[in-house]
């Protein structure tokens, strides 16, 4: 029997670029380092409702084959695969644990007390941010613990730091590829910022994957992009500390509603980089304004491009968080991350 079964969107073989598939493939590569390949198993869900009855039969192997059941299903999922888990288990008495992804959760559950119910049930469930713990707290779940967004990012050590010291700054960005995650906000800002000051000041290099219905609109923006903004396509994701090490900053402006501990802002202070990002969802609990980067009212018109503006004639602000992001990142290191997980993994299932 396996210790640990992993049901998750791993898309093994495919190009995947999310914040889902990232997360279930960087719990898997954890445990295995921890618990060996050998005592680990997974499920893809990944195309699951192309046949829902295989995945569910798959499941309740899972299930069979496992002392735990990790699941991380997305809000798609989330209706699914609890109950179904939940309903299988009670003759084979597993522990069930789920590892969300985003911050959705306590929205998603206020509004639907079924799912509440289940969710309740499960042995464990894994929040990303302190703030989402003592926000299900709050909704009368007990079986909540905080376990932070972690990446294998390698971090840069304080003497691999890149201070920018001239013209033109490089500012990036480094997640899907949407209107959602802000990037049309981020091109605004960058123009705005080199018109006002009468030079390039500022170029923008746009990482990530384009998401595929906004795939010919951001061909579209692409063919009018001044030479100072360039979209670099897909990074690798082992190699993301040496591409973003000499940015000036990331840009952040995410509008999306399912928004958590973004694994772009870690990716950004393993490599030294301050992010500048909307005040939104719970980005202020992780960027620590003016410290580790700057957090910005996405309300305010035009706000993102002034900040450039100002940064501009203030570049040391910038350039003096790199040592703080280096330490904030430590904070999300996997084998730090997962002993929390691995400590709920060796406790016995209670038979009621």
């Amino acid at each position: 029997m396996y210790k640990v079964g992993i049901c998750g969107h791993f898309g093994w073989g495919k190009d995947f670029a999310d914040g889902q598939t990232d997360k279930t493939r960087a719990v898997y590569r954890a445990l295995s380092k921890a618990l060996g390949e050998e005592n680990i198993t997974t499920l893809d869900t990944c195309g699951w409702k192309s046949n829902p009855a295989a995945m569910f039969l798959n499941c309740r192997k899972l299930l069979k084959n496992c002392e735990n059941v990790i699941m991380m299903p997305a809000q798609g999922g989330v209706k699914i695969f609890p109950a179904l888990y939940e309903l299988f288990n009670r003759k084979l008495n597993r522990r069930l644990h789920y590892v969300v992804v985003g911050g959705w959760l306590p929205e998603k559950l206020k509004s639907n007390p079924a799912l509440y119910e289940c969710i309740s049930r499960l042995d464990k469930v894994y929040v990303e941010l302190q703030p989402m713990e003592d926000a299900l707290h709050e909704l009368g779940l007990d079986n909540v613990i905080y376990l932070p967004n972690f990446r294998e990012t390698n971090s840069l050590r304080p003497e691999e730091l890149v201070y920018t010291s001239c013209e033109p700054y490089r500012l990036c960005t480094f997640s899907r590829v949407t209107p959602q995650k802000g990037i049309e906000k981020a091109i605004d800002a960058v123009r705005y910022a080199n018109n006002a000051l009468g030079r390039t000041v500022y170029t923008l290099d746009i990482y990530g994957k384009v998401a595929p219905e906004y795939a010919d609109e951001f061909s579209r923006l692409c063919k009018g992009f001044e030479p100072y903004i360039t979209y670099k396509g897909l990074a690798d994701t082992a190699k993301s500390t040496q591409e973003l090490k000499s940015c000036f900053a990331l840009l952040f402006p995410t509008l999306y509603s399912g928004e958590g501990l973004a694994g772009t802002v870690i990716d950004a202070f393993a490599a030294g980089v301050p992010v500048i990002a909307t005040d939104w969802n719970y980005n202020r609990y992780i960027i620590r304004n003016g410290k580790d980067g700057i957090v910005y009212d996405p309300n305010t018109e035009g706000l993102l491009g002034k900040i450039l503006v100002d940064a501009a004639g203030y570049p040391h602000k910038l350039n003096d968080m790199k040592k703080n992001c280096l330490n904030r990142a430590a904070h999300f290191e996997a084998d730090q991350a997962v002993k929390i997980l691995l400590k709920e993994l060796e406790k016995e299932a209670v038979t009621v």
